[in-house]
């Protein structure tokens, strides 16, 4: 609840209640008041007091370094002796306290550490402080309304603060009628400002509107919290939000064997890669796995094709996709055909030895053509292709129809669900199994093998009525609880919209091929190569050097260029707009980039130094808030990449971190300047998120192009 909240932060200072009683401060009375009206302590207040009792006891020497450094007298056991001796006096038992204790001696204000281990050290996001800030004022001033604080970043200039609490409203609709109540949200609004407890976080809290809490942050804040960047053991790692699960798997890519990535992968595989940067960034576990389509009707199907046509098993890729199609049209059209390539699916589902050898060949030539794309794209992922969850598939439907949750009907077993118009078949009529029995069948190994305890498909929005039946009937089969609990283990599709033509159909060459994801990378490291010699920047004849930039750039601009979008929504692929140099496209951040570089040399060239061991941050212009400010968000953007699944959080927040750097570099000089060292600092922070930011969206950054 709030309160625990309020102390996860790690006891900055003491609970108000130990405060008040202690004689250092005026009791927050809240709403209602500490007192009674005849003056006697009410039960609510005394049902507070047991709450903070083991907080005061647990923390006082926490506090003593903090308290001592920023001027206020340093608190003392007498708090909680004082609250025993109520507790005593009331024949009352203190209510035990859950806490997490904060780092003793910690360099950065509201640092947490969960063991001696440097490298779990966390410096909590100011999000999730301004959460516990709020929910201590809203517990003060509303003790019998239990609300979770809403707090939002602000991006409209003209309310001068960088967040707003929204709890004013909805809490007016649960106190209204009652007697004494606030008339007005915006009477609600003040007396939650009225509550919030001293601290050195918050410049400035204003009620504005019908009950908006516009929330200032001081820049003393902003600056100690950009400083423990550079504070020994700590690094932007320590920036990093908490998940709340211990191992994901993340299933994406998904390529289909004997047939050639192309443009509809592209969206999968680096949807999927910057998830799993970013929820291994968030301190999670996480097995990728690539659910490679590599066994089925279609295998024996090629193997007869190529056996008659006496081709090699080894063959290149590209010849055979062009030997699947052939083989798909003998297939539809020549029943003879038909009846041998059934008979080659039985040998190879069967084992034979010589139809698994072909096989095997076919899969092994598909993978090495995949992992020429995956090396490109800088994206790591594990094989587990179908053909994996085989020997599952006769037991788990043998399972489900022993304990009733599939029933048989029309020969077929099948998993009927609620608000599904279809059943889920887990075994066709003549035996076989599908695409559902298989996902059920690794669903459960994940889950019973893996250990997972949060499982992610990434595929096109097409399968999205799939996946809710198999989801449901894990739901059925009692693996994973009941959607909307809240609960884990914890099961998400992730659907993606398509990649369309600048005619708004969906891409394809002239021909009307579906594009080759490697022709498509070919030709954005060509066309990047062109723009770098129209601009003068061949690197001096260095072909290698150019092929390098040309490539990090090109790679770059179709990652972010998908990564940006909605991911639920069509986009229009255009080369023109994402090589553009302004605006939000990669190669707008990608020289932003050098250019932070490009200072912090010069910095160093001049002599004077850049920020060096013990350089101070010091805010002295609104371009250098305003930047700060965009530095201090970046937790915030990761935490809302992994909650809602979206990468273009966090594309939209790199964006406005690099247009904040832009209005930085344009109105503040660096190097020569009298806060050249500030500055400075200030440039080494943001180049520190900004290689972070990078790194999760699976782009290599440019020192210098």
């Amino acid at each position: 609840d709030n309160r625990e909240r309020a102390q996860r932060v790690g006891c900055e200072r003491p609970p108000p209640t130990a405060m008040a009683l202690n004689g250092r401060t005026r009791p927050s009375l809240g709403w209602k008041g500490l007192l009674s009206s005849s003056g006697t302590m009410g039960f609510g207040a005394v049902r507070r007091i047991a709450t903070t009792t083991a907080c005061a006891k647990r923390h006082t020497s926490c506090l003593l370094p903090r308290w001592s450094s920023s001027g206020n007298a340093a608190p003392t056991t007498a708090s909680a002796s004082t609250l025993t001796g109520l507790f005593a006096a009331l024949s009352l038992a203190p209510r035990p306290c859950s806490l997490r204790a904060s780092a003793v001696g910690a360099p950065a204000r509201g640092l947490c550490a969960q063991s001696a281990d440097p490298s779990s050290l966390r410096v909590p996001g100011v999000k999730r402080e301004l959460e516990t800030l709020m929910g201590s004022a809203l517990e003060a001033a509303f003790p019998d309304q239990r609300q979770e604080p809403i707090v939002v970043q602000t991006t409209n200039p003209k309310f001068d603060c960088d967040y707003q609490c929204n709890n004013a409203m909805p809490l007016f609709a649960r106190v209204k009628g009652e007697d004494g109540a606030p008339s007005n949200p915006r009477a609600v609004a003040e007396a939650i400002v009225a509550s919030i407890p001293a601290n050195d976080l918050v410049e400035e809290a204003a009620v504005a509107g019908p009950g908006f809490i516009n929330l200032r942050l001081r820049d003393s804040f902003l600056e100690g919290r950009a400083a423990t960047l550079f504070q020994p053991d700590l690094s932007v790692e320590s920036w990093a939000p908490q998940a709340p699960c211990r191992r994901a798997v993340v299933d994406f890519s998904s390529p289909n064997v004997a047939k050639e990535m192309h443009v509809g992968h592209l969206r999968s595989t680096i949807i999927g890669d910057t998830l799993c940067r970013c929820l291994e960034f968030s301190g999670v576990d996480v097995k990728r796995l690539n659910h490679v389509g590599d066994w089925g009707t279609q295998f024996g199907m090629l193997i007869q094709h190529m056996e008659e046509e006496g081709v090699a098993f080894d063959a290149a890729v590209e010849d055979l996709q062009v030997l699947y199609k052939a083989s798909k049209v003998r297939f539809d059209e020549d029943p003879e055909f038909k009846q041998r390539a059934q008979r080659a699916v039985v040998r190879l589902q069967g084992g034979d030895e010589e139809s698994r050898e072909r096989w095997g060949k076919i899969c092994d030539a598909s993978r090495r053509e995949f992992t020429k794309i995956y090396d490109a794209l800088g994206v790591t992922i594990e094989e587990r292709g179908e053909s994996f969850y085989q020997p599952y598939l006769e037991g788990l439907v043998g399972e489900l129809l022993e304990s009733g949750v599939a029933e048989m009907s029309d020969g077929a077993a099948c998993v009927f669900v609620e608000r599904q118009d279809a059943p889920l078949i887990v075994r066709k009529s003549d035996g076989g199994y599908g695409y559902a029995t298989t996902d059920l069948a690794a669903l459960r190994q994940r889950l019973s093998e893996e250990g997972a305890d949060w499982i992610v498909y990434l595929t096109d929005s097409g399968q999205a009525q799939h996946f809710r039946g198999v989801f449901a009937a894990a739901r059925k089969c009692g693996w994973v609880p009941e959607e909307g609990t809240g609960g884990y283990p914890r099961v998400d599709h992730v659907g993606f919209g398509l990649v369309l033509g600048e005619d708004s159909k969906r891409l394809r060459t002239r021909s009307g091929d579906v594009v080759r994801l490697s022709d498509l990378l070919g030709e954005a490291v060509s066309r990047c190569k062109a723009q770098l010699v129209e601009r003068g920047n061949d690197f001096g004849g260095d072909e290698e050097a150019l092929d390098r930039v040309a490539r990090k750039i090109g790679y770059s601009a179709i990652k972010y260029a998908d990564l940006k979008q909605n991911k639920q929504s069509n986009y229009e692929f255009s080369f023109d707009r994402m090589l553009d140099l302004k605006g939000n496209t990669a190669v707008y951040l990608q020289y932003a980039h050098a250019r932070v570089c490009s200072i912090l040399a010069k910095a160093e060239a001049s002599g004077a130094g850049g920020g060096g061991e013990g350089g101070e941050i010091r805010v002295t212009c609104g371009a250098e808030r305003a930047l700060l400010a965009a530095i201090c968000q970046f937790p915030e953007a990761v935490e809302d990449c992994v909650a809602d699944l979206a990468p273009n959080r966090l594309c939209e927040y790199l964006y406005g971190l690099t247009s904040k750097f832009t209005d930085f570099y344009g109105e503040c000089q660096v190097v020569g300047s009298e806060e050249q060292a500030s500055r400075v600092r200030m440039c080494e922070a943001t180049l520190e998120v900004m290689r972070k930011c990078f790194f999760l969206l699976g782009m290599e950054p440019l020192d210098r192009i």
